[in-house]
């Protein structure tokens, strides 16, 4: 097709509340006169993807996040605004747009808890009527990629946080989709099962040319496959641009590491020292005055290694949050 491959135009989803006091009296009352309050967790939000693109999808809890991918694949129909996937309406889940998508719920378990991942993955095959050969050739492609040979037969209940997601991912890419919504693909997982992860969401969408919408709270992952971010607070959509931008655009400091001959200095008069590691002390200035304390330290004292860096990315978007705006 040619175009986006995800459109969204003003996407509004409300949901309406139950709301009451505690206690009996207010728990009888509510029964004859139910208040309630809406609650907009998606508000006006327009984004497009390109085909083959990687895009992270940040914010806090409750920012949105999570409702805009089921509204994305089809699990929850928008209040109002428009959404296009493959130039499809995703509401109407229709089976040529089913299986050319796929929800990845790091926190939701989609294969049967009782059989072996072989046997869920059969299912999956009739159900996306996957021919023979083909899926047994996809099957064993990404078995390998995964690294999951020995985990397959087992029954899916026995295996550990880290060995179902391999297998739930394994069983959602078995038709081969187009697009990927991967919402926290790597909660609870431990640093080397995270990067695994990783490097298969980035094979997979090489050898494939996929489209993914990615939402983590680890930003290791973000750093390691997206290029571009976009960032949703309370509903709205703050920034949509590409990762090195966000921090040059919105970081107020800079790092400067240094390690000097004399390592016992005091140099909390150039600025904020964050950390001592060693020899090596880390400073937090204001961006506007990096330059002048960069040639101070230099001058003042007998530098054996000095580095300037961008704060971290999640102190960036922590701000952005805060502030609640991009502007």
């Amino acid at each position: 097709m040619s175009g986006p491959v995800v459109r969204v135009s003003e996407l509004c989803k409300v949901f309406e509340v139950p709301e009451r006091e505690a206690g009996l009296r207010a728990a009888a009352r509510s029964l004859v006169r139910r208040k309630n309050r809406e609650v907009r967790a998606v508000d006006a939000i327009s984004f497009e993807l390109e085909a083959g693109e990687l895009v992270g999808f940040l914010g806090p809890n409750g920012a949105g996040k999570t409702t805009t991918l089921k509204m994305l694949s089809g699990l929850l129909y928008s209040t109002s605004g428009e959404a296009r996937v493959l130039g499809r309406v995703p509401s109407k889940r229709e089976r040529e747009f089913l299986s050319r998508i796929t929800l990845v719920m790091g926190n939701r378990n989609q294969l049967q808890w009782d059989l072996p991942a072989l046997d869920s993955f059969e299912l999956n095959r009739a159900i996306y009527r996957i021919p023979r050969d083909e899926f047994l050739r996809l099957r064993d492609e990404l078995v390998e990629l995964l690294e999951i040979g020995d985990l397959v037969r087992k029954p899916v209940r026995q295996l550990s946080l880290g060995e179902r997601m391999k297998v739930e991912i394994v069983g959602s890419l078995l038709h081969r989709p187009d697009v990927l919504f991967l919402d926290e693909p790597t909660i609870g997982l431990d640093v080397t099962m995270q990067r695994r992860i990783r490097e298969f969401v980035a094979a997979y969408t090489a050898r494939h040319g996929a489209t993914v919408l990615l939402t983590s709270h680890y930003m290791a992952d973000v750093v390691a496959l997206c290029e571009r971010v976009i960032v949703i607070h309370e509903g709205r959509i703050l920034f949509d641009g590409g990762l090195a931008a966000l921090g040059a655009r919105f970081a107020s400091t800079k790092t400067i590491g240094v390690v000097l001959e004399q390592p016992d200095a005091d140099l909390s008069g150039y600025g904020e020292v964050v950390e001592r590691d060693g020899d090596r002390i880390l400073l937090r200035v204001p961006k506007a005055e990096t330059a002048s304390v960069t040639g101070r330290l230099l001058a003042e004292h007998t530098v054996v290694d000095l580095t300037v860096e961008d704060p971290p990315i999640e102190d960036v978007i922590e701000r952005v949050f805060v502030s609640g705006s991009a502007e």
